[in-house]
Parts: structure tokens; C-alpha cells; sequence
């Protein structure tokens, strides 16, 4: 089992949790769609020749990002990165994979 955590903008948070749970992430036991996320803000600045969808090359932005975590089957994780990369508008998206031990 794997846990991801991505960062995303509110205008597609949705939309990119969606794509990810119809890749097979967030199902714990005989629930699906399980995932928790927080509201925060979080900063980057586009370097030259980048395509940002928020701001522009050589100016320090900050957005409201949510931050979304999910667990992830061993068999699905590189298809939901997948899905996540595909539907997110960010040109190089935050995630981050953990792998998780069961005790």
C-alpha cells in the first residue's frame, strides 16, 4: 500500500480527485473514494521557457493549493500517478508517494 499526497488549485481539485479515484486510488477495505485534504498556500516561481498555469517566469507566485492524501494499492500506483499527471493543470504537479507498512 502506497500514500499520496498531492498539492492542486481549488479550481481543479475535483476534477483531479476524480481521476484518480477512477484510477483505483483512495479504497480502504469495502470503501472507496476516501481521501482527506487541507487548504493552504503554497508558492513557486516559473523559471524561463516554463508554461505556467498560474503566473508568470520570474515572478514569485503564491496560490491557495488544497493538499489532498489518499492510500493507494501497490498494483494501482503508477496508474493513478498517472491519472493524477494527465488531469492536473499544473505543468510539473507536486505529489508525493509513500510506501506504508501494515502492522
Amino acid at each position: 500500500m502506497y500514500k499520496l499526497s498531492f498539492f492542486v488549485p481549488d479550481s481543479h481539485v475535483e476534477r483531479v480527485k476524480s481521476s484518480v479515484f477512477a484510477a483505483g486510488g483512495g479504497r480502504i477495505g469495502a470503501y472507496d473514494h476516501c481521501a482527506w485534504q487541507v487548504l493552504g498556500r503554497g508558492q513557486f516561481r516559473p523559471l524561463d521557457g516554463s508554461q505556467p498555469f498560474i503566473g508568470e517566469a520570474g515572478q514569485v507566485e503564491q496560490v491557495e493549493e488544497w493538499k489532498v492524501e489518499l492510500v493507494v494499492a501497490d498494483e494501482l500506483i503508477q496508474s493513478v500517478v498517472a491519472a493524477l499527471k494527465q488531469s492536473h493543470p499544473y505543468e510539473t504537479p507536486a505529489y508525493e508517494v509513500w510506501r506504508l507498512e501494515d502492522f
